[in-house]
């Protein structure tokens, strides 16, 4: 099944980090979080990509043009200059690169690689800003059961803030935590049927106007997960995830559980 990535857009709240590169490449660890994306999809044999790019594309092309696979692969170092690699990450995956606009909304990045998705019943799409350990196939299995249009992963909020209720007057009400309230956010692990597009009209945002045609008929569903989730959208939540991997708090590396069981087993 194929997986479209969102790559493409400025990514403003992380500025105070780095304006060189654009958001997705930003590192947690060793490799970008576009990287452990991939690689997490990869693991449940989803290997064949389709990069929306807009704000400079060149840095993620280039990346992948030039990839080294020793930052994560053990090897031997012979003569002082052969490697021999044990293993490898990218070999077997197809990544197609499409310039979907600097400017674009997902909704216009979306149709701008609608060709490349011909003959493709299903198909996974993700923001490129979130980590998670969901169970991808059950996840796939239970969008096959409901057999709805689209489908979404919903979160609990990971931000700290405090929701008031006020009455007309300005009086309050109630102050509590945003963690005490029954609230699920999109958590932008997605998965769409190709009939999707034809619910997207030009300029239209993903989840604003065609996401509510699908809801006005039923065919809208979302997939309700408090596993680990965690995400890359602040300079604040980047060092989480890094305070995290240095840790070795990886959850969402659901491919270094597989390779302990191998080397145990």
């Amino acid at each position: 099944m194929k997986v479209v990535l969102f790559c493409g857009g400025l990514g403003t709240r992380m500025r105070d980090y780095s304006e060189s590169i654009p958001k997705p490449m930003v590192t947690i660890g060793y490799r970008p979080i576009l990287w452990h994306v991939m690689k997490y999809y990869a693991h449940y044999g989803h290997k064949d990509f389709i990069l929306c790019l807009g704000y400079k594309a060149d840095t993620i092309k280039s990346y992948f043009l030039n990839y080294n696979e020793w930052i994560s692969n053990d090897f031997s170092l012979s003569n002082g200059a052969n490697i021999q690699l044990f293993n490898r990450d990218i070999q077997d995956w197809k990544i197609t690169f499409v310039d979907t606009g600097l400017t674009a909304n997902i909704g216009q990045r979306f149709k701008a690689i609608e060709e490349y998705l011909d003959g493709e019943e299903y198909f996974l799409a993700n923001y490129s800003d979130g980590l998670t350990d969901l169970h991808l196939p059950t996840y796939i299995d239970r969008f096959h059961k409901q057999n709805k249009i689209g489908s979404f992963l919903c979160v609990r909020p990971s931000q700290s803030f405090h929701l008031v209720d006020l009455d007309e007057t300005g009086q309050v009400r109630k102050i509590q935590d945003v963690k005490q309230r029954d609230i699920w956010i999109n958590g932008g692990y997605f998965m769409f049927k190709k009939d999707i597009f034809k619910f997207i009209n030009y300029g239209e945002e993903l989840v604003c106007e065609p996401f509510q045609r699908l809801i006005e008929i039923g065919q809208l569903s979302a997939y309700k997960y408090t596993g680990f989730f965690g995400v890359m959208d602040t300079f604040k939540e980047k060092q989480h995830l890094d305070d995290m991997y240095a840790r070795g708090e990886r959850h969402w590396e659901v491919w270094r559980d597989q390779r302990v069981e191998q080397l145990v087993g």
